[in-house]
Formats: structure tokens, C-alpha cells, sequence
């Protein structure tokens, strides 16, 4: 019976299972039927190797700011929540909220701080907020304030005609600065860097605290000085070398830039309403006269050996031009300026000069008359009349201020103010006996 036993279990095609006591029991003792083969089990009774669990349905992991390799489960509704997943909500319900709130403090700002100081007129001298109605056109003699910042050559300044201790400067350093200049504090109060190229003009608007600048980086950018904010970007398809409001709508701003384009922007769409086209070279300024309606233009026509559309005048509404033959010789003029109170506009020449035009058609030069005596010499000099239009400023490339008698064109005052060429230059709105410039090494500075 043992030797029977024996045979049907080694016959099995399984091994046989080790033996716990190879002495059998008492024969008397209950008799176990063979194990023959097993019969196989389900398969759903297989149990497959084990491996990393997944995820669970409805959970979430982020590689940038999970610290480990657990999900975070997501809870949907109406769906059963087991209770690991319970206990895994339980664990981790703190920890996003503190990385949220660690890295909003953590997290540098895009760009650097425009806010610097007050602009508060609070610290301006008296004499600077009674609307200078007891001064004459004096001559500045002497450097009162200086402004340093900019790490390059300065292109452009303005006053401000609402707020008028504030002060707008631009350079080639890509800077856009606003001046507080009689301040007893910090004088640099706002500092705009949106612009990552060369900012070639900057222009305050008549109406509040609004700064417009344009550049190299193919945009004009309108900027809230009061909440040091930009608000604005207009942006073409050319470097936009200048920039000027409309006198009689402040919504409205002309743009020139380097294919010789120039366009009348609206601020409210951030559209273009007039385009005036005409094969022009870098269009070097431009200023209204006759309250808006018309404007003239300055271009570059030294690559051309033309100078017929040098000085051009246009009708704004028409966009056409009303005369392109102002101005015969051969020179570029950087720097175009309507008189105050008479039908006068200049011109600054490379010739080393600055020519007069008439206002009314046909627009001609005054052959007798020119202002001469200062250097240009290839740089974009500037020059502007004082507010009551008796004397006409400029700057140099020799570093010097020249100041000239508007009806003679007679050479008042040589004030030598840097050893660099002096770019710009302009009058304050209320007192005219205090004048601005800026140079070729970045200098700003204010002359009594």
C-alpha cells in the first residue's frame, strides 16, 4: 500500500513538495488521498510580479515644484477616495499653498524698479512755481545743477510744461530718465529701462504725466510717470528716431523713423490714421505749425546726392506735401523748430549753421539772415527758443552753449559747458533765464 502510495505521487508532473518527516505515521492513522495534478486556477487568481504602483485615476504630479515622486491626488466629484489616497491628501494639503506663497515673494521682478523718489514739487524753489512773470530772458551763467545716470551719450531732453520741475532725459544707454531737479533728495525719480536698444527722443505730453519715447528697438512707448508704469507700445517696422504730439489733440503723436516713414498715431486705438509716403531717406525730426495742421520733416538725403527733399513741408489731413524744395543746399538738417509767436521756422544745418524759413508758402529761405558761429560737425545738434522767442540756444560739438539774439543773429553768449559736444539743449517754460542740456558722455545739466 506504501509502495503504491509512492508511485502515484512521484508520477506527478510537479515536483514533489519537501518533506517535513520522512518517517511515516502509524498506518492506523487516517489515510490522505494522493495529491494527483492540480487542477488550474483562474487566471484572475495569478498574481503578476510586483512593480511600482501608478499613480491613482485623477491625480497629479508637476516636476517643477513637487519635491518628491508621490502624486497629488485631485479630487473629482463623485468619485471614491480610498483611504490611502485619504491619508496622502492629509499629508500634503500644506505644503502647495506654502510653496505658492514662498515663491511669490521669492520671485524676482521682470524689470528693474521705475519708481526711484517724489515727484512732488514740495522742495521746488518760489520763484520756480510763480510762473516767472517778473523775469526776462537772462543768460545763464553757471552750472546749478548736475544730473549724472546715464552711462552714454544723451540724445534727447525735455521739460515738462504741466509739471515744471520734472525733467525727461533719453540715451543710447537704452535709459529713459525722469528728473526731479530742485528736489533736496533723491533728483532721479523714475527710471524707465522697457526699451532694450538705443532710445533716440523723448517728449513729454501737454496734458498730465505722460512720457513718450522711441528707439532703436522699432517702438514708441507711452509711459505713466505718476505710477512709473508703461502703458503703451506702438511698435513698427523701422527704428523710430523722433517722436512729437500733436499741439492741438494730445491723442495724436507723429513718428519718423530710419526707412523714412513717418505716421500719425492715435493713442486710443493704437492705430495708424495717416501714413505719409514719399521716397525719403531717415527722417531726422519734424515739427508742427499752424495749431497742428501742418508739419514739417528733415531727412537724410546725404546717400542720395538729392538735397530737394531735405526740408519738406506736408498738410496733415491732405498727407500730401505742399513744397519739397525749402531747402537747395546740400546738408542734412538734424533739428527743426517753429518760432513761439512769429511765421519763422529753423533749421539746423551740418553746414555749421542755422537757417530761417518763412512759414507761408512757398516756404523760403532767408538769404540774408542765418545763425552762425556754433559747430555741428556730423553730430545731432539741437537748438530752441526761449518762450517769449527773443533768443535762439544751441548746442555745439565743441562742448558750448551759444546763445544768440533772435531778430539780429548776433552771438550773445559762448557759455563752454562740457568737453564733449553738447547734444541738446532747451529753455525752461517759465523761466527763461534757465536753460538744460545734455552731452556726448552722458552728462544732464541744469544752468542758471
Amino acid at each position: 500500500m506504501d509502495l503504491l502510495r509512492n508511485s502515484y505521487a512521484n508520477d506527478s508532473d510537479d515536483e514533489s513538495e519537501p518533506v517535513i518527516n520522512n518517517r511515516l505515521t502509524s498506518i492506523t492513522a487516517t489515510p490522505c488521498l494522493p495529491s494527483k495534478r492540480p487542477y488550474p486556477e483562474p487566471e484572475e487568481q495569478h498574481y503578476k510580479p510586483a512593480r511600482k504602483p501608478n499613480p491613482p485615476y485623477g491625480s497629479y504630479s508637476d516636476p517643477q515644484t513637487s519635491s518628491s515622486t508621490i502624486p497629488i491626488p485631485i479630487t473629482v466629484p463623485g468619485r471614491y477616495v480610498s483611504k490611502r489616497e485619504r491619508s496622502l491628501l492629509a499629508s500634503i494639503s500644506a505644503v502647495p499653498t506654502q510653496n505658492r506663497s514662498s515663491d511669490s515673494i521669492q520671485k524676482p521682478s521682470v524689470s528693474s524698479p521705475t519708481v526711484l523718489g517724489s515727484i512732488s514739487d514740495s522742495q521746488v524753489p518760489r520763484h520756480v512755481l510763480s510762473k516767472g512773470s517778473s523775469f526776462r530772458t537772462g543768460m545763464p551763467s553757471r552750472m546749478s545743477v548736475s544730473l549724472t545716470g546715464h552711462t552714454k551719450a544723451v540724445t534727447s531732453i525735455d521739460w515738462s510744461t504741466s509739471h515744471v520741475h520734472l525733467l525727461a532725459s533719453a540715451g543710447l544707454d537704452g535709459a529713459v530718465y525722469v528728473w526731479n531737479v530742485w528736489s533736496r533728495g533723491e533728483k532721479k525719480v523714475r527710471s524707465f529701462l522697457h526699451h532694450n536698444s538705443p532710445v533716440k527722443d523723448v517728449k513729454w505730453s501737454k496734458q498730465g504725466l505722460s512720457l513718450l519715447s522711441c528707439g532703436y528697438d522699432c517702438t514708441s512707448r507711452l509711459f505713466d510717470v505718476e505710477r512709473g508704469v508703461e502703458t503703451q507700445a506702438f511698435k513698427e517696422d523701422q527704428v523710430v528716431g523722433v517722436v512729437k504730439f500733436r499741439p492741438d489733440n494730445v491723442n495724436l503723436f507723429l513718428s519718423g523713423g530710419l526707412k523714412g516713414s513717418l505716421r500719425l498715431w492715435d493713442i486710443r486705438s493704437n492705430k495708424v490714421v495717416h501714413e505719409y509716403i514719399k521716397d525719403l531717406g531717415p527722417i531726422l525730426d519734424v515739427e508742427f505749425m499752424a495749431g497742428g495742421k501742418r508739419f514739417i520733416s528733415s531727412s537724410d538725403v546725404s546717400g542720395r546726392n538729392i538735397s530737394e527733399n531735405a526740408v519738406i513741408v506736408w498738410d496733415v489731413s491732405r498727407e500730401v506735401p505742399l513744397s519739397n524744395q525749402v531747402y537747395a543746399e546740400a546738408y542734412t538738417c538734424p533739428c527743426i523748430k517753429h518760432h513761439p509767436q512769429d511765421s519763422v521756422f529753423i533749421a539746423q544745418s551740418h553746414g555749421n549753421y542755422t537757417a530761417i524759413f518763412s512759414t507761408n508758402p512757398p516756404f523760403k529761405l532767408n538769404k540774408y539772415k542765418r545763425y552762425e558761429g556754433h559747430w555741428v560737425a556730423g553730430f545731432p545738434i539741437k537748438c530752441n527758443f526761449s518762450p517769449d522767442g527773443e533768443t535762439l540756444v544751441s548746442g555745439s560739438s565743441d562742448g558750448s552753449i551759444y546763445m544768440y539774439g533772435y531778430k539780429s543773429t548776433e552771438l550773445i553768449k559762448k557759455l563752454k559747458a562740457y568737453e564733449h559736444p553738447c547734444v541738446d539743449v532747451t529753455y525752461h517754460p517759465v523761466l527763461p533765464n534757465v536753460i538744460a542740456s545734455c552731452s556726448w558722455d552722458g552728462q544732464v545739466s541744469v544752468f542758471e
